[in-house]
């Protein structure tokens, strides 16, 4: 139960319940589309999914600044690619935000000369930006981590004088899902950046997945997101 408080306590876990909730509507719109008979729910799911993508933006008014204090924190970082990775990433999520505020403003009617297709471009190749930096970072934690467990094999088996060796490729993969079975922050991190990579990349037109799998892929790493609420130690850090 203290848990489940500390949970809903905060903005950024009510605004993942409603991203899940708005890919999920996407996903179900995506599987009604394909039944002819489906046409009047479709439209009542588009609804509802339009309403939880305004609820979220204003949930989401602020963040920018939020993402701008996180920039200024992790530039003082000392390792120079996570400084760089995670610096690069805060800043264009602090622009996405921005992005992301005048387009709720236009479709609430403060600002209804905003060329919405135009900004909501912008905004996703921001988003599309912070999620590759994120990635590199991913990549980079998972390179570090790697070379640290293969010294410590290496130590060992010379301690152990184990004359017998494992094909390349299979012990490189088994090095890999070792390291992230270890360390499953860092494995639910690639794992949802990866599924969020999907979204930006479909609405700028760059890799068309199709509605069904963005909404696969948006449900899949907001759960992800709300998992790492619940339980922090399952957060990346930093």
């Amino acid at each position: 139960m203290d848990s489940w408080v500390r949970f809903n306590a905060q903005s950024q876990a009510k605004e993942r319940v409603f991203r899940a909730a708005q890919y999920a509507c996407t996903l179900l719109g995506a599987t009604v589309c394909r039944s002819s008979s489906g046409g009047h729910m479709h439209l009542t799911i588009s609804k509802l999914e339009a309403h939880m993508s305004l609820t979220r933006k204003l949930l989401r008014l602020g963040n920018s600044a939020e993402a701008l204090e996180a920039a200024k924190r992790s530039i003082h970082l000392k390792d120079s690619v996570l400084r760089l990775c995670l610096t690069l990433s805060h800043l264009n999520r602090a622009m996405y935000f921005a992005c992301d505020n005048l387009l709720w403003a236009s479709k609430t009617g403060l600002l209804p000369t905003l060329d919405q297709p135009k900004w909501s471009q912008r905004s996703f190749r921001y988003y599309l930006f912070a999620l590759i930096m994120n990635l590199v970072r991913d990549l980079y934690e998972l390179r570090l981590l790697s070379e640290s467990e293969a010294r410590c094999r290496a130590t060992k088996a010379a301690a152990e004088e184990e004359l017998h060796t494992v094909p390349c490729a299979r012990s490189q993969l088994q090095l890999l899902l070792s390291v992230l079975h270890n360390n499953p922050s860092l494995l639910l991190d690639l794992v949802k950046n990866s599924c969020d990579l999907f979204i930006p990349l479909d609405r700028l037109g760059l890799y068309a997945t199709g509605p069904g799998f963005v909404g696969a892929c948006g449900l899949t790493s907001s759960l992800l997101s709300i998992l790492t609420i619940v339980h922090p130690w399952l957060k990346l850090k930093p």
